[in-house]
């Protein structure tokens, strides 16, 4: 290795340094080195203090070129090179040089960063939320076996005695920034998979969602029930309660196996359909159906509550329903639902 390890001052031209670079970088993962010899043997071949740095925990290996862990403080970065892996960056490479630094360090920190993300994926789980489409979805898939499903949830670095709950998402913010949010401490994985998001998670917490992303979380099982279920729940899914646990829904998930074409000729649906071309109407209805009360709904909307009961007046003669009775209310939370579920 010392051999090979020739110092880049002394290579004849920057072609040859750069194939020599790249030997020696073949030479170090075919002996499976670790993330220290990494470093290691980088800042030796350098001849500056070399440093690796993981997002998930914020570990930091520095080494220096005599071989030993480099002294506090760190120098400044000359050149910083991120690691990624499947797409997202995971940690970051650099050299730390008092002089100019040399032609070939880009060559050096390309190859550091490559040879890092291999380690990372090759001990242990990945530490990149996105994962390949496919093993999601033999996870979630009612298909899949249980032999292959429990292989790929050992490949996307879950263990066969964790729970894993599952999220269907539609979300205009990265699926890897959303999984790390509602699980930031645990395993998660995401990937997209028939135009919706897919998390799974040994843990989901349903308060850390950002604002504007809409879920439905199945509850903790075989994953192919719970996707199952987490599908159904998004669609219950609205701007005023954007995340759904299925289990929340009770018989109201009974909706969802209705055929869209009974939902779409019922005529409560049908009125509802029309009153979604006045959006003030739809939104008092819909506030007045959340709370079942004329004074909760006013404070809602920020109106005065005679403005509120004149509005659903009006819209209760629309529909042809009583809303101020119980069953009136009723048909009108379950055609506003009803509507919704036509609109996937």
């Amino acid at each position: 290795m010392e051999a090979l390890a020739q110092r880049l001052s002394h290579l004849d031209s920057h072609v040859e340094g750069a194939l020599r670079v790249v030997m020696f970088y073949d030479t170090l993962m075919r002996r499976r080195v670790d993330l220290p010899a990494l470093a290691r043997a980088s800042a030796n071949l350098a001849e500056c203090v070399a440093g690796i740095r993981l997002h998930d925990k914020g570990k930091v290996i520095r080494y220096a070129p005599d071989g030993r862990p480099a002294p506090e403080p760190a120098k400044p970065a000359s050149t910083t090179v991120p690691i990624t892996l499947d797409g997202e960056e995971i940690g970051t490479v650099w050299l730390e040089r008092a002089v100019t630094p040399s032609s070939l360090d880009d060559v050096v920190l390309d190859r550091l960063a490559i040879a890092s993300a291999a380690v990372v994926e090759r001990y242990g789980p990945a530490r990149t939320t996105m994962a390949d489409p496919a093993l999601v979805e033999l996870v979630i898939s009612a298909d899949s076996d249980e032999a292959g499903r429990n292989r790929a949830l050992r490949l996307l670095g879950f263990a066969a005695d964790q729970p894993v709950r599952v999220a269907a998402v539609r979300s205009e913010l990265p699926l890897d920034r959303v999984g790390g949010l509602v699980c930031p401490a645990g395993p998660v994985k995401a990937a997209p998979l028939d135009g919706v998001g897919v998390i799974l998670a040994t843990t989901l917490d349903a308060e850390r969602f950002p604002a504007g992303v809409h879920a439905g979380i199945g509850a903790t099982g075989s994953p192919e029930r719970s996707w199952c279920q987490a599908r159904t729940a998004l669609r219950f899914a609205t701007r005023r309660q954007p995340v759904v646990h299925h289990h929340e829904l009770g018989s109201l998930a009974l909706l969802a196996e209705v055929r869209r074409d009974a939902l779409r000729g019922n005529a409560d649906v049908v009125a509802i359909a029309r009153l979604a071309g006045s959006p003030d109407d739809l939104e008092t209805l819909d506030t007045y159906c959340a709370t079942g009360s004329l004074r909760q709904a006013s404070e809602r909307l920020h109106l005065h509550h005679s403005s509120v009961a004149r509005r659903l007046e009006r819209i209760g003669q629309a529909l042809g329903i009583e809303l101020t009775e119980p069953t009136g209310l009723t048909r009108a939370r379950l055609a506003l639902t009803a509507w919704r579920l036509l609109d996937d």
